[in-house]
């Protein structure tokens, strides 16, 4: 809340009306033990006009004029009206829709939500989303592998171009149900059948990035089939802009992917340094049973007027918590409206436009950037949708931090998470980015290229 009124006389005025003489006391059942005692990392309070201050202070060393940054978090265009709409008090304040009555609106929207997602992706039934993508991928191999109970063998397939985030998630999530994460190497960029054919171990599921963390495209009809031809689910993570112009996954292969999720960030959410976002989380009809979080339905009353409720909530709120198919499936209600009033606007046409931009658009930045002296890809001669890595004779950490001095965001480091690939960058252009705005990176890149030779 932006305003606490109580004043230290108020306080203490409330607790001398329950009977205790500090707030520390209404905790004493807390044995002394299990106190962390002082907070001495902790500075001492500031006053309102010195926090704001420094807040604003934190808020401009995040400004950039352009963002050229993408693996996970994409800068698009979202109309004025989507926030607008979201920060209605009926959507803004609205409590989790638990009494259908009083939440017809709320439930309508998620309702709708699911819709488009499922048309989206091709499937068969969307949950109410999820926290976020990371947590989604894990729980869609959760429910594979409880969809699986008779013969699942706790383990699964993950390429190596997958999110890292996304694996690091699924790492803490999944080794304490005891699964085993078997990691695929990807050293030419994407997931082969290939490598795949050197598993020799049973599998429950295979997951498909579509593109992947690189950008890349997969040959996902090949990796589908590959694993239905083993007995085991194909589960897909994709971006939904990218679906306004590649096949969805419930088109994959012969016969579909059995779970498809992903983050829905590109709709309509701010990246926001990073968050909240939310996670889209679809599948096929006979899953639906192992499907985590909440699903809302369409109904009718007595007297046949459609009505909107919330349905097979096997959540730990709901249910034995032994029973329960999650315990994090946390509904982002809030970020799915604005994905909701966001895909209206759009439409499939200006999804497709969208998407379409943003393929242009790379594809001008990678032209130009590979014209530099030294610059080239480092997975050449594959498709990409909107982003790319590329080597160049200079760092790309170094690159970076250069580049945030004059208030570019240049892309993302590739280093640390995939040291075989060395210290190469992954750039990222979205509708977002004009062709004056390619040309002034590109200037810039070249600036620093040439100071190094």
């Amino acid at each position: 809340m932006p305003f606490i009124p109580h004043s230290e006389t108020d306080v203490n005025s409330m607790l001398h009306a329950i009977g205790v003489a500090q707030i520390e006391d209404l905790f004493d059942e807390i044995p002394e033990s299990l106190k962390i005692g002082a907070l001495e990392r902790v500075p001492e309070g500031l006053s309102e006009m010195e926090l704001a201050r420094q807040m604003a202070q934190y808020a401009r060393s995040d400004e950039a004029d352009l963002c050229f940054a993408g693996a996970g978090a994409y800068e698009h265009h979202i109309p004025s009206a989507v926030w607008q709409i979201v920060g209605r008090g009926e959507f803004y304040s609205a409590y989790t829709p638990y009494q259908a009555e009083a939440s017809q609106g709320t439930l309508q929207l998620i309702y709708e939500y699911q819709t488009m997602i499922t048309r989206l992706t091709g499937m068969d039934v969307s949950n109410a989303s999820m926290y976020d993508g990371a947590t989604a991928v894990a729980e869609a191999v959760l429910m594979a592998e409880r969809s699986r109970k008779r013969g699942g063998t706790r383990r699964v397939l993950v390429p190596a171009s997958l999110h890292p985030a996304y694996r690091k998630t699924m790492a803490t999530i999944l080794n304490l149900q005891n699964i085993v994460i078997d990691e695929i190497p990807c050293p030419e960029g994407v997931l082969t059948v290939d490598a795949l054919e050197r598993v020799t171990d049973e599998f429950t599921a295979l997951v498909i990035a579509q593109p992947n963390f690189f950008g890349l495209i997969e040959d996902v009809d090949a990796l589908t089939n590959w694993a239905h031809a083993r007995g085991a689910l194909a589960i897909a993570v994709v971006n939904p802009v990218a679906l306004g112009l590649l096949k969805a996954p419930g088109q994959w292969g012969d016969n579909g992917v059995d779970i498809a999720c992903g983050d829905g960030q590109p709709l309509g959410v701010p990246m926001s340094s990073g968050g909240p976002y939310f996670g889209f989380l679809t599948c096929r009809q006979e899953l639906i049973r192992n499907m985590p979080g909440r699903i809302v339905g369409r109904t009718t009353d007595l007297d046949g007027r459609p009505g909107f409720a919330l349905t097979l909530q096997a959540r730990e709120q709901h249910i034995r918590r032994a029973k329960a198919t999650s315990n994090i499936c946390t509904n982002q209600g809030l970020l799915v409206t604005a994905a909701t009033i966001h895909m209206a606007l759009l439409g499939p046409q200006g999804l497709r436009n969208v998407a379409g931009h943003c393929a242009v658009q790379t594809r001008a930045l990678y032209n130009a950037l590979c014209a530099l002296p030294g610059v080239e890809p480092v997975f050449p001669g594959r498709p990409f949708f909107h982003e790319v890595a590329l080597r160049l004779p200079v760092a790309a950490s170094e690159l970076i931090e250069k580049m945030a001095r004059k208030r570019i965001v240049a892309g993302v480091s590739l280093a640390d998470e995939y040291p075989d690939v060395g210290d190469a960058l992954l750039v990222c252009a979205t509708e977002t980015k004009t062709d004056q705005d390619i040309a002034r990176f590109v200037g810039e890149v070249a600036i620093a290229i040439e100071r190094v030779a």
